[in-house]
């Protein structure tokens, strides 16, 4: 796994030349599985984003279809993860394995929902493992369904267009391009900065 997102770049484009068409279906199974399934939250998000849009500038996807597609991704697995947590959630929370539903992110998940409402479904997206988690933590607590879907359709816009479009445009940067793997690391580290400075802030209160 490790190996996969430090090499995105090459590990997409051996898929594109493989399965052609059909990697649209793939990058669209792991997005909404990422945002869908919380049991998923270690699938790359962020990074697998910016290097599909990179592949779009170097013209191996087409953006025009690759965005839309994974826009209807998060959305739909958002949706899917908030109806588990409605109608299944105490049920999973009682009865799962801690291997498969780690309660120590659900806490946290429920204690960013907490400090920010509803937006936290727009923000959860540029977070990892927060952003699996919170459309289960809106369904347990039963969120209003209208608003729940506003937050989650600007939310995945703005997540899946942003570092989409960022690859894009960057993505193929002489220097970003010669050094990828760096930037992939650097996407992953920032992203994980508001996890960080929780668990530093957690450790001080502690002590």
């Amino acid at each position: 796994m490790l190996d996969i997102i430090l090499h995105l770049d090459a590990h997409l484009l051996v898929l594109v030349q493989d399965y052609g068409v059909w990697v649209y279906a793939i990058l669209f199974a792991i997005i909404f599985a990422e945002t869908g399934l919380v049991i998923a939250p270690f699938l790359p998000g962020d990074s697998l984003l910016f290097v599909t849009g990179a592949l779009c500038g170097m013209g191996s996807l087409e953006l025009q279809i690759l965005m839309p597609l994974l826009v209807f991704a998060a959305f739909g697995g958002d949706n899917t993860n908030y109806w588990i947590g409605r109608l299944l959630g105490l049920r999973l929370l009682n009865r799962a394995s801690p291997r498969f539903l780690k309660h120590e992110h659900l806490e946290k998940t429920q204690a960013f929902y907490a400090k920010h409402g509803g937006k936290t479904i727009i923000f959860a997206r540029f977070l990892p493992i927060v952003r699996t988690f919170a459309p289960f933590v809106a369904g347990i607590g039963t969120m209003n369904y209208r608003l729940f879907m506003m937050f989650s359709a600007l939310g995945s816009v703005a997540w899946i267009g942003s570092l989409t479009l960022a690859g894009y445009f960057f993505g193929n940067i002489p220097v970003i391009k010669n050094n990828l793997t760096l930037m992939i690391v650097g996407i992953v580290f920032v992203s994980f900065i508001p996890a960080i400075r929780e668990f530093i802030r957690h450790r001080q209160g502690a002590n």
